[in-house]
């Protein structure tokens, strides 16, 4: 063998021994930055997915009688469309946020409960993956995104379609409870000394919010789903009006749920404008404690406000009076927000950055999206815009004008940090562009669409309802929103092919996160800063001098910092538990109930349970052993 093979060959060997290790570090890893940047480019793959979906119902609809799709897979398209964005992809990239700079912005070294951390996601995955598996099987589901008894029945999807997505909804759910009771915990255990609950930044202080709304609101829709499972699996009736149940007792639990679910997509959005502004202003954030306050109070009153998605439903003067009241009242802390953000731009030395247009985008969008709102909290009106196009437009204003743009916004001011690399302003602002013009291209015309009676959900229409032009512009505005993501994307992947080193702190940031290392050491922070104010390295830049050294924040070497190792128990316990799931689709014969499929479930239930039971104990004598 020649001198040139054998060297061919030990590089090829080293390769695939360095891709080995890679992998076995990504499924092993406890790091809560990590696990943020899986969460965070696992929710842009999503976005892609829902995005395409989305795209092929515009087709459907840019011209009349279309008929590029049946109306089966319309019905698959669109309620995958929104469980994909909702579910697989805002959340998930709010998470990633969320995961990395929350304990990076009170000075901690990691979450409280690492591997609980880790668990999380690995069981966010499996939950993904499941609904999306439903495909092998022909099966997508085809009952909406929220489900409505009967939709959701047996009688009108008696296949596994429903079960797929009722089944996967829940393992989606048990992954954000366990994140949010971590996140909660950590907050209030691991600040650094001398940073009280109002020195926390307005980001910590929504993604906070978040998690409160997440443990609170995400029972409320397992309990609607359990009953939904024991509906089509085991011949109950909760949701059956012919055999004593009452299918609103479904909208009523799935929209305790669902409106708090507006705002855990949004705040963390909300959070990311309010540190983005001060920062391309040169100045505060302009009344920081209103804002924080205002964010408290939208989510309290979002468990207020669920009933005025039933104002059609007959619940009475008094019921719609009392949602109508508390749906006006949420209008007010959102209002504060936005005159908060334009009072911190007024006079300040702005810098039109790409994170700075997404940041000023998302104010005039999320404006508009807020102000049709408004206009539903009145059940008159609301009663001619229900279930029209016109309440299409107006949550895709609130969600993608809001949440989606917000999130890139995120991407841009905060991509230096997370992964070292300098995203491209010139893409980012063009990307931004198309973002703007298809966004507005595309649910614009759709309000005129629902006051000319268009109704949402609709498979096909006839020419001459006047409803051709705006139909055809909201089409050619879904290509360029898809045009605005391709250039998003591609600007994300140049960062890696041709990098530009990241400096630490790029845009001259105030919170403890810019004054570490881009990206960080995995153990964050060498010695805990000692905190004296609510802009604390903004402080020591400009104003008192250091008062934690670079050094000892970047850290002199890792074997200083005693950290969580690697595990792979998360992994293997969040397998044991989605399998405890997804045998739930074992339980039901061919006509219902079948007392020897349910038999079956059982049987394999009990394997994935102790299957889980020991993966968890091993967990907890690992982290025994450990300390």
């Amino acid at each position: 063998m020649s001198a040139v093979s054998t060297q061919v060959e030990t590089h090829s060997h080293a390769e695939d021994q360095s891709t080995a290790q890679w992998l076995w570090s990504i499924l092993t890893t406890v790091d809560h930055k990590t696990i943020g940047r899986l969460y965070l480019l696992s929710g842009l793959l999503f976005f892609v997915v829902g995005g395409v979906e989305a795209l092929a119902i515009r087709l459907q609809l840019s011209v009349p009688n279309a008929d590029f799709i049946s109306a089966q897979r319309y019905n698959e398209l669109f309620t995958m469309h929104a469980t994909t964005m909702i579910f697989l992809s805002v959340m998930p990239m709010a998470a990633g946020f969320t995961n990395f700079f929350l304990p990076l912005q009170i000075g901690a070294r990691d979450v409280v409960f690492p591997r609980l951390n880790a668990y999380s996601y690995w069981l966010w995955l499996a939950g993904a993956l499941f609904i999306n598996s439903s495909f092998l099987v022909g099966a997508f589901p085809d009952g909406g995104w929220f489900g409505y008894a009967n939709m959701s029945g047996t009688q009108y999807s008696p296949g596994p379609a429903m079960d797929f997505w009722n089944i996967g909804l829940m393992i989606l759910g048990l992954s954000s409870m366990t994140a949010g009771f971590n996140f909660i915990t950590t907050v209030l255990n691991l600040r650094a000394p001398g940073m009280s609950l109002f020195r926390m930044p307005v980001l910590t202080w929504m993604f906070t919010v978040v998690q409160f709304l997440v443990v609170m609101s995400f029972p409320m829709l397992t309990v609607a789903q359990i009953l939904l499972l024991f509906d089509r699996n085991y011949g109950t009736n909760f949701y059956i009006p012919a055999k004593g149940g009452d299918p609103l007792l479904w909208q009523h639990l799935f929209w305790l749920f669902g409106h708090p679910e507006v705002y855990i997509l949004i705040l963390p959005s909300m959070g990311i404008v309010s540190e983005v502004l001060p920062t391309f202003s040169r100045k505060p954030l302009f009344g920081a404690p209103f804002v924080i306050f205002s964010g408290i109070l939208i989510g309290f009153l979002g468990f207020g406000v669920w009933s005025h998605h039933m104002f059609t439903t007959g619940l009475g003067p008094v019921a719609d009076s009392a949602f109508s009241l508390t749906t006006m009242l949420i209008a007010i802390p959102t209002a504060v927000k936005i005159f908060n953000w334009i009072a911190t731009m007024w006079g300040g030395k702005l810098r039109f950055t790409a994170a700075m247009y997404h940041a000023v985008g998302f104010i005039a969008l999320f404006t508009i999206g807020g102000l049709s709102g408004v206009m539903h909290a009145s059940p008159p009106v609301d009663l001619q815009h229900q279930d029209s196009y016109f309440v299409v437009a107006h949550f895709h204003y609130v969600l993608f004008g809001g949440s989606v743009i917000g999130l890139f916004c995120g991407m841009y001011f905060y991509w230096p940090k997370m992964f070292g690399r300098m995203l491209s302003e010139r893409l980012g602002k063009i990307g931004f562009w198309f973002f703007f013009v298809g966004m507005n291209l595309t649910f614009f015309p759709m309000h005129f669409l629902g006051v000319q009676g268009m109704p949402r959900r609709i498979f096909r229409y006839e020419e001459g309802l006047g409803w051709e032009t705006s139909n055809a512009i909201a089409s050619v505005g879904a290509v360029i929103i898809a045009i605005g993501t391709a250039i998003h994307l591609y600007a994300m992947l140049s960062s890696f092919l041709r990098p530009q080193d990241a400096p630490s702190d790029p845009w001259d940031g105030a919170t403890l996160d810019w004054a570490i290392a881009s990206p960080p050491h995995h153990y964050n922070f060498a010695v805990i800063p000692e905190v004296h104010s609510d802009r604390p390295f903004w402080d020591e830049k400009h104003e008192n001098g250091p008062v934690v050294s670079q050094e000892k924040l970047a850290g002199p070497g890792e074997h200083h910092v005693p950290m969580p190792p690697p595990s792979y128990w998360p992994l293997v316990a969040a397998f044991f538990t989605a399998g405890v799931f997804i045998a739930f689709m074992f339980g039901k014969g061919a006509d219902g109930f079948d007392l020897e499929a349910f038999k079956v479930q059982v049987a394999i239930q009990s394997v994935f349970a102790l299957g889980m039971l020991l993966s968890i104990l091993a967990w907890i004598r690992e982290d025994a052993t450990h300390r």
